[in-house]
């Protein structure tokens, strides 16, 4: 017997041997689409490695600039060793554990380690426990791949030092040394609080000057003539003493003083150079893999005769059309990462981070007002009365000359000479127009003292590390979404606090819980934010 069907489409009869070729015909479909699949998977995969490594370089260069830089450069010695190739002189294992805990290094009798650490006159290199291997290998990733512009010359400083006959390291000792206990009242070339201290030896005997830093009280009860018209000449304002500094701290003091000159940058005609090209990364990945997808449905559509292909392709592309759509809408009014240029670089690292100030301390109505606050001039100038000039760590793309020009605009704003130590009378003052970050909508309402003092939420909540960042950039999305989520994760703290304790009992209770979640407490409740 045999069984015939009828064809819908063109009332022909179809035989067995039709649909054999039908089914032939869909295994032939199922190799197309599985060659086209493995080629865009291949894509994906081949680009996806090379952006692994674009975003591996940039960690590496941040985490660079601001942990190795103040210690090393790339292509000639500073305090530390040249790191460019460093790789190729050590193995990835031993740099791990030399860069998390060098004097653990050490004490395992690595015969490598202790030659580095006799070599730089026993002085032992900052450990770095908090980094992640991957941090590591980011960090050494930059070193391998960053291009160096050669200089004519070397490096200046250690020519300059090696001519003099003095040890360069002695001088950065004196360096540290200076910024930790008397940068705060003296500068080198001009007067502060106290006198200008630049090549202060040859105004005064070393067996003298050791005698005044240590204890100029008793040097002045001595009747010593010299220290007697210091103290008049400052109004009476005796200087701290340092009987905790050693001599040979002093006298590293004093060589740096005189020397300082041999740790400034090289400049060439005038213009400082720097040792490193930028580079920037062309993401022709992106395109490659735009353009196999075009040449993909242009030939699906135009080339092929597989209906079936076409029908894949065309969900396919709706779905991404849809998922981008959607993404695009919801996105809107979200400003996660929007990083404005300041009229101030000011910078969080160095204030909250390496400096410890706390958040309050500038913003401060963030625990008693619903808004957090922009400090005013006058609390930058409750510091930088005294502290006219940076003496930090620095990087590539920000030098001392850099964030000296920065805090000379606060003092531009304020009308502050740093000469006289004082405001220039009639100057005409003007705010510093910084530019707003974090702005929810209008129809949104948010208490920080609620969350401070009340709620004892950190500030990096929401706001993100900030103490690491050089420059503060929206760091959560701030969106319904997060707040709500945030809420129903978020115990409420009901120590020393009668009435939450009361209510925090009967809700216990009602939820069977132990800690009752903000969400609980009526934190999801719509006219709590919106009203």
């Amino acid at each position: 017997m045999r069984f015939h069907f009828l064809n819908r489409k063109n009332r022909t009869k179809t035989t067995p041997d039709n649909i054999f070729y039908n089914m032939k015909s869909v295994n032939q479909h199922r190799k197309i689409l599985r060659i086209l699949v493995s080629s865009l998977t291949f894509v994906l995969l081949f680009t996806s490695q090379i952006f692994a490594q674009e975003a591996n370089l940039d960690n590496g260069k941040k985490i660079f600039n601001a942990n190795c830089a103040a210690c090393h450069k790339l292509d000639s010695k500073l305090i530390g060793p040249p790191l460019k190739g460093v790789t190729e002189r050590r193995e990835q294992d031993w740099l791990i554990a030399w860069i998390k805990d060098n004097a653990a290094l050490r004490a395992t009798g690595d015969a490598d380690a202790i030659a580095i650490y006799e070599e730089y006159n026993k002085m032992p290199m900052v450990a770095y426990p908090q980094f992640s291997d991957q941090d590591i290998k980011d960090v050494l990733a930059y070193t391998d791949d960053k291009p160096v512009e050669k200089v004519e010359g070397g490096d200046a400083a250690f020519v300059t030092a090696a001519s003099l006959g003095i040890d360069s390291l002695e001088v950065i000792k004196g360096k540290k040394t200076f910024n930790a206990n008397c940068a705060a009242c003296h500068k080198l070339d001009s007067k502060l609080i106290g006198p200008a201290l630049a090549k202060v030896q040859d105004r005064r005997s070393d067996e003298w000057l050791h005698s005044w830093i240590k204890d100029n009280a008793a040097l002045r009860a001595s009747g010593d003539a010299d220290a007697i018209a210091i103290f008049d000449e400052y109004g009476g304002s005796p200087m701290t003493a340092f009987p905790q500094l050693s001599d040979a701290d002093i006298d590293a003091i004093l060589l740096y003083t005189k020397h300082s000159s041999i740790l400034e940058a090289k400049k060439i005609g005038g213009e400082e150079v720097s040792s490193v090209a930028e580079t920037t990364p062309i993401p022709w990945a992106t395109y490659l893999v735009m353009l196999v997808l075009a040449i993909a449905v242009v030939w699906v559509y135009f080339m092929s005769k597989n209906e079936f292909l076409k029908l894949v392709t065309t969900i396919a592309l709706l779905l991404v059309v849809g998922y981008l759509a959607y993404w695009g809408m919801m996105s809107i009014g979200n400003d996660q990462g929007y990083k404005p240029v300041q009229p101030i670089a000011f910078s969080h690292k160095i204030h909250a981070g390496d400096n410890k100030i706390d958040c309050q301390y500038c913003h401060s109505s963030a625990k008693h007002s619903k808004t957090s606050g922009i400090p005013s001039v006058n609390v930058c100038m409750n510091c930088h009365k005294g502290i006219s000039e940076y003496n930090g760590p620095v990087t590539v793309e920000n030098d001392k000359a850099f964030y000296d020009g920065e805090i000379q605009k606060i003092y531009d704003a304020v009308g502050w000479d740093k000469e006289a130590n004082a405001y220039i009378a009639g100057y005409e003052q003007r705010p510093i127009e910084w530019i707003r970050i974090h702005n929810l909508p209008d129809f949104a309402y948010f208490n920080h003292s609620q969350h401070v003092t009340v709620g004892g939420v950190a500030c990096q909540k929401c706001h993100g590390p900030v103490e690491e960042m050089e420059e503060v950039e929206q760091f959560s999305p701030l969106t319904m979404g997060w707040c709500i989520n945030c809420h129903r994760e978020t115990e409420v703290k009901v120590e020393d606090n009668e009435y939450y304790a009361k209510i925090h009992d009967e809700l216990s209770k009602k939820y069977g819980v132990e800690k009752v979640t903000v969400a609980q407490m009526g934190g999801m409740e719509c006219g709590k934010c919106h009203y």
